[in-house]
């Protein structure tokens, strides 16, 4: 396995997951730079108590099948929250839920998304006719307006995530974007084009998704809880 920096940078998770293969404690590495994130964005779909057993599941998984992890790639970003959203598969009921449930709450500018954020995902917590918007697209264009807005992934990323072309990605954001201004009706007045990956720091979280509540495990330790410290076999 070669990562895409050739052992350059410090931080290369490419790199921690080659090791791992032979040192299986190494991919704490990983667990330490990406829980958060992975832990964030299954929050903002399905809730803080979803989110607990998706981001212990994604690391679960993603040891098991580290030997999959594609070759020249540093940033193990969007395999991660490629294998949390195909978990968040399994909760579909709880997040049309929590759609719903702030469809039908007052309108609060503060939950979801920053203002510089509404061109990209269109930010369906800044109104409840957007919520309930979101809540009627397929799931293929929430999850594509999900990792563009909670993950900060660019169109590349998605696109590696879900194992789709860039150019779907591209087309099914363009027309999510479009039925939740149109068809939501929300009213909200477009902020300026931002380009994914873009996003300037300081995006609002949902009030329960503000901080995680597990931390990275101390040095020796398993990536993560239950996490196996030998290979799987498939």
């Amino acid at each position: 396995m070669r990562c895409g920096c050739q052992g350059r940078c410090p931080d290369c998770d490419g790199t921690a997951i080659a090791v791992s293969l032979r040192q299986p404690d190494a991919f704490e590495a990983v667990f330490a730079r990406h829980f958060d994130v992975v832990w964030r964005y299954a929050c903002r779909r399905a809730g803080a108590q979803v989110a607990d057993d998706v981001a212990s599941q994604t690391f679960v998984v993603a040891f098991d099948r580290r030997r999959t992890f594609r070759d020249g790639v540093c940033d193990a970003r969007p395999w991660l929250l490629g294998i949390a959203t195909n978990l968040l598969r399994r909760h579909r009921r709880t997040e049309l839920g929590r759609l719903r449930a702030h469809a039908a709450a007052p309108v609060d500018r503060a939950w979801g998304l920053a203002d510089d954020a509404l061109d990209r995902a269109s930010a369906a917590e800044l109104a409840p006719v957007a919520a309930a918007a979101l809540a009627r697209l397929s799931r293929r264009d929430r999850e594509i307006l999900a990792l563009l807005a909670w993950a900060d992934l660019t169109y590349e990323e998605i696109a590696e995530a879900l194992d789709v072309p860039v150019g779907t990605v591209r087309s099914r954001a363009h027309r999510a974007r479009a039925r939740i201004r149109t068809g939501g009706g929300t009213g909200c007045a477009s902020a300026p084009a931002t380009e994914p990956g873009k996003q300037k720091p300081g995006a609002a979280a949902p009030q329960d998704c503000g901080s995680t509540p597990a931390a990275p495990p101390a040095a020796g330790a398993p990536p993560t809880t239950g996490a196996p410290q030998t290979e799987t076999t498939p």
